[in-house]
């Protein structure tokens, strides 16, 4: 699943596109939605939520996706051949001067703006709200702290504490954190100093494609643990560990430190 960076990316370049554009093709191939046609909808703008991908229209509707493990959304000029097969299109929304193409999106709905809410509303603050303020980070500070005993691996990843970290941060934070992915939340000293890393990473990235949470961005150096299992840690040395964390829906592949991290009981 993406992290939000990623989504936060996305719509920035369909705004940058769509935005203030009269739409000459708007189809929708998902099931539900496929006897719609936003042809000569305008485009009011484009936005993210967390993980969740708003395109509104001028009149009053949003269009939402959400990305799931392998959605994607590509920018294309009208004659360009698309890199992806057309059966796996879930939307063609198309100006003029640009097609915006949505692979593979296994969630969509069409709904009124003003009822975004509907689908959004159960999410903590989202780390790339462009408004975010002391308000926001009181409110994530109290959603992170609720369950002291939550491991701290899991209420990363949990949307309704926090919007936009995905597995690729859980296990980067929990290391420049020092603290093992099943460690109880309780035992953070810093929860807030924890919100604002993460904060910190995830706007560093969100404006270019190369993702780093070390400062590098060379292959193969542009993370501390995640996708390193078996390699050396970059700061003592150890072997890098993988394993499992959550069950069904919710399980995850974790990497750590076991010297790096402090000590914890995991499965």
């Amino acid at each position: 699943m993406p992290e939000g960076d990623t989504v936060y990316r996305a719509a920035r370049r369909l705004d940058a596109a769509l935005r203030g554009q009269q739409l000459v093709r708007g189809e929708l191939r998902h099931p539900r939605l496929v006897e719609h046609d936003l042809a000569g909808q305008g485009v009011a703008g484009v936005g993210s939520v967390g993980k969740h991908l708003f395109i509104r229209f001028d009149h009053g509707h949003s269009l939402h996706t959400h990305l799931r493990m392998d959605g994607s959304w590509q920018l294309y000029l009208p004659d360009q051949r698309w890199r992806h097969a057309g059966r796996h299109a879930r939307a063609v929304l198309a100006t003029a001067e640009r097609v915006a193409v949505g692979f593979r999106l296994h969630d969509m709905a069409l709904l009124r703006t003003s009822e975004e809410h509907r689908l959004v509303g159960h999410l903590g603050p989202d780390l790339l709200d462009p408004n975010w303020g002391e308000a926001h980070a009181g409110e994530a500070l109290r959603r992170l702290t609720a369950d002291p005993a939550a491991e701290l691996g899991m209420a990363l990843l949990d949307q309704r504490v926090i919007a936009g970290v995905g597995n690729v941060y859980r296990c980067e934070l929990c290391f420049l954190l020092g603290v093992w992915p099943w460690a109880p939340v309780a035992e953070l000293a810093d929860p807030a100093g924890a919100i604002s890393l993460a904060r910190a990473l995830l706007r560093r990235n969100a404006g270019r494609v190369e993702r780093s949470t070390t400062g590098e961005l060379a292959r193969g150096r542009r993370t501390w643990v995640y996708e390193r299992s078996g390699l050396p840690c970059r700061r003592c040395g150890a072997l890098i560990r993988r394993a499992d964390q959550g069950e069904g829906v919710e399980a995850r592949v974790v990497y750590y430190c076991p010297s790096c991290q402090k000590p914890h009981p995991c499965p």
